[in-house]
């Protein structure tokens, strides 16, 4: 018997024995491409033997160092890669363990910037519907999916959500995708002046939209607007790029594609590729000016911030990345959209197949014609993930795609090691899966 707490306790997962490259091998010995990359994390796949011998050489040398006390090399020598490929005006790197704890750091952030630049009364956040930030109690009451929050909307800071850049959902006939992008970008302004300028502290939203909608792209123009609107009215930009970042949709940060930088960055995930727990928050040298020239202290922190051994194992993630691995994003993202779309651009319950670069999102449908989405009764995306994982393919199917509670989707997020041949793997045990269950 298990004593371990499950995500789900009406299931008995199998034992994950080792790993090979893209895939993951039970100790029954049976294979799983991993095509999702868990929750897209294993960037580098389940083997990289210059990243397991990072570890192994900073823990002979120190594996923990309190920040209270020390800095150590390879945070250094991190923070210092990051700020250097980082767009815009990124200067300052604090470490944490994973993407809640970044986001939770950013808003925390954003509050004593304002309280120590004389602007205490803004303190309201502004984020977007069908968003995911994390599952902490900032994070979460910041998110906007509904069937995430509503257990424990009492225990919630308050927050406004307006409408997700979401094209297929979203834009009407007779708009372009831009006219469609600068409608939704203008209620951001709408929302700022009903809760006064004053009052509003920071705009959050992941630049390429993943968990909670599959791998949903902005239109052409958007976040330009919305980096306008947020400069206009002093709001600071927080960009969540922890599902979506690290090279994933085909370039180091996500938002270098809009032509854009943020006053605040998180990203976790593909930093440490799986291999450690690690996540960051970037943030601007003035935000960081503001802090060092008042108190000198930001009042925030957890026990393995900055962890020695987990910074090691992304220094060397991230060398890896930056010096050739990210480039191959795009064009095998490419190989992927086109099979996707051989495959089912024509099949009776696919909607809509997006996304960019190893960041590929599938929206299931009743109705292809009028877009409507199954019956949540019906279970489609835990259907299709159970058929998958019997397929031997690990993909991410979740459901509430449209509104929280309705709709379903695929999320895919390989290795950035993959092949021609994995790319017609994924595809063939996920047409199986959909054999199976439609």
């Amino acid at each position: 018997m298990s004593h371990v707490f499950p995500r789900h306790t009406k299931t008995n997962p199998p034992v994950a024995a080792s790993g090979d490259g893209c895939y993951i091998i039970d100790k029954n010995g049976k294979k799983y491409f991993d095509g999702s990359g868990g929750a897209a994390v294993s960037c580098l796949g389940h083997s990289d033997p210059d990243v397991t011998q990072a570890i192994k050489d900073q823990v002979d040398r120190i594996a923990f160092a309190h920040t209270g006390f020390f800095t150590t090399e390879p945070a250094e020598e991190l923070a210092d890669l990051l700020v250097a490929r980082a767009p815009g005006n990124l200067d300052r790197v604090y470490f944490v363990s994973g993407g809640s704890e970044a986001v939770e750091a950013a808003l925390k952030l954003a509050r004593q910037h304002f309280l120590e630049k004389g602007e205490p009364s803004r303190h309201r956040v502004i984020a977007r519907r069908q968003s995911y930030h994390g599952n902490t109690l900032g994070a979460l009451a910041t998110g906007g999916n509904q069937w995430r929050r509503e257990p424990f909307s009492p225990l919630m800071i308050e927050t406004s959500h307006i409408s997700p850049c979401f094209e297929y959902r979203g834009r009407r006939e007779a708009e372009t995708a831009f006219e469609y992008g600068q409608r939704v970008a203008g209620e951001l302004e709408t929302e700022i002046l009903r809760l006064g300028p004053e009052n509003v502290m920071a705009f959050v939203a992941e630049p390429v939209v993943g968990a909670t909608a599959g791998a949903v792209p902005p239109v052409e123009g958007y976040f330009k607007r919305i980096r306008e609107i947020c400069d206009t009215y002093g709001v600071l930009l927080i960009l969540d790029e922890v599902m979506c970042g690290m090279g994933r949709t085909g370039t180091l940060f996500a938002h270098e594609q809009d032509g854009i930088s943020p006053d605040i960055l998180c990203i976790a995930k593909g930093l440490g590729a799986g291999y450690q727990p690690i996540g960051a928050m970037l943030c601007t040298n003035e935000i960081y000016r503001t802090i060092e020239d008042g108190t000198g202290f930001f009042q925030h922190g957890h026990t393995y911030i900055g962890h020695p051994t987990a910074c090691a194992a992304a220094l060397t993630v991230f060398k890896k990345l930056d010096g050739g691995l990210v480039e191959r994003v795009s064009p095998m993202g490419d190989k992927i959209e086109q099979a996707l779309n051989d495959a089912f651009g024509q099949h009776p319950h696919v909607g809509d197949i997006r996304g960019r670069g190893l960041f590929r999102g599938i929206e299931i449908v009743e109705d292809r014609s009028t877009k409507t989405p199954f019956d949540p009764a019906r279970g489609i995306n835990k259907s299709v993930k159970k058929a998958a994982f019997e397929a031997g393919l690990i993909c991410y199917p979740m459901g509430g795609t449209v509104d929280g509670v309705r709709g379903d989707h695929v999320l895919l997020a390989p290795p950035f090691i993959i092949e021609d041949s994995h790319v017609t793997e994924i595809v063939d045990k996920l047409d199986r899966a959909f054999r199976s269950v439609f």
